[in-house]
C-alpha cells in the first residue's frame, strides 16, 4: 500500500513539474487576467452610468461572447480555467511538503478554496459557450440560492459563517497586497528593474481592490443570514453597486475598477514570471 502511495505521488510531483502543465498554468493565468480586466471596464462603466452588463466574472463572459470569435473566446476561458482547477487540485494533494501542521493545512485548504473560484469560472465559461448561460444583464440567482439553503437545518447559521469566512478571505488578500506577500509569486526577475516594480504595483493595487470588493460581498452574505433575508445576500455586481451608492461612491467605484484592472495585468506577469 505504502509504494502505491509513493508510485502515485511521484507521477503527480512529474505531472507537477511539467513543461506542458506548466504551459497550461500560464495560459490560465493569462485568461484569468483577461477576464478581470473585463470586470474592471463593466466597474467603471457602472460608475459612469454606461452599464452594459453585470460587473461580475459572469457578465465579463457574456461581454466576451458578444465580440467577434465570441464563442472561441469563451471556450478557450472555460480551458484556461480547468487547466489552473487542475493545478491546485494537484497543489493541495501533494504541494507543500516542506510545511506541517496547521500551516500546511491552511495552505492545502486555500489551494482547494481557489480550485473552487476557477471552478466556477470555467462552469459559467462552459454554459455560456454551449448557449445556456442566459443575458449578461439577467439578475444573478444568489438571493435564490441562499433563500433555498437558508431553508434547510441551520442553514441561518450556514449562511452567517460562510459570509464570515468570505470576509476573512477578503482581508487575507488585502494583508497581502500590504504586505506584499503576492511577491512569492514572481521570479527574482519578475520583481526587478522599472517593470518589477511596476508590477508590484499592480499586484498591490489589484489585491487591495479585490480584498475589499470580497470583503463587501462576504458582508452582504452574513448579514442576509443575521437577518434572515436571503435577497440581502449578493455577489460582486451587487458589491459594487452597494460601493456605488455610498458618498464619493462614483470615485470610488472607478477606483475600484482600476484596482481590479491592475489585478488582471498582475496575471499577466505571473504568467510570465511565475514562481511554482
Amino acid at each position: 500500500m505504502g509504494d502505491m502511495k509513493s508510485s502515485a505521488e511521484a507521477a503527480g510531483r512529474r505531472a507537477q513539474n511539467n513543461e506542458w502543465v506548466d504551459r497550461g498554468i500560464r495560459f490560465g493565468m493569462v485568461v484569468y487576467g483577461v477576464v478581470h480586466l473585463v470586470i474592471a471596464w463593466l466597474a467603471i462603466q457602472l460608475a459612469l452610468g454606461e452599464s452594459s452588463g453585470k460587473a461580475s466574472s459572469t457578465g465579463a463572459l457574456h461581454q466576451l461572447a458578444q465580440q467577434g470569435f465570441g464563442k472561441l473566446l469563451v471556450w478557450l476561458v472555460a480551458l484556461g480555467m480547468v487547466l489552473l482547477v487542475i493545478w491546485k487540485l494537484l497543489d493541495a494533494a501533494l504541494g507543500h511538503q516542506e510545511e506541517d501542521g496547521g500551516k500546511k493545512a491552511r495552505k492545502k485548504a486555500v489551494d482547494v478554496g481557489k480550485a473552487v473560484i476557477y471552478g466556477a469560472i470555467a462552469f459559467s465559461a462552459l454554459k455560456i459557450a454551449v448557449g445556456s448561460g442566459g443575458g449578461g444583464k439577467k439578475k444573478g440567482s444568489s438571493g435564490d440560492t441562499t433563500a433555498t439553503v437558508m431553508n434547510w437545518p441551520g442553514g441561518q447559521f450556514i449562511i452567517t459563517v460562510v459570509g464570515l469566512a468570505i470576509i476573512g478571505y477578503g482581508i487575507s488578500l488585502m494583508v497581502r497586497a500590504w504586505t506584499e506577500k503576492f511577491r512569492e509569486n514572481l521570479t527574482a526577475e519578475g520583481t526587478s528593474g522599472d517593470a518589477g516594480t511596476a508590477y508590484i504595483w499592480f499586484g498591490k493595487a489589484g489585491y487591495m481592490a479585490k480584498g475589499i470588493a470580497t470583503v463587501i460581498v462576504g458582508g452582504l452574505f452574513a448579514y442576509a443570514g443575521i437577518t434572515h433575508e436571503a435577497g440581502k445576500s449578493g455577489g460582486l455586481d451587487t458589491a459594487l453597486h452597494k460601493v456605488l451608492q455610498q458618498p464619493f461612491g462614483q470615485v470610488l467605484l472607478i477606483l475600484m475598477g482600476i484596482g481590479i484592472g491592475c489585478y488582471g495585468l498582475f496575471c499577466f506577469a505571473r504568467a510570465r514570471y511565475m514562481a511554482r
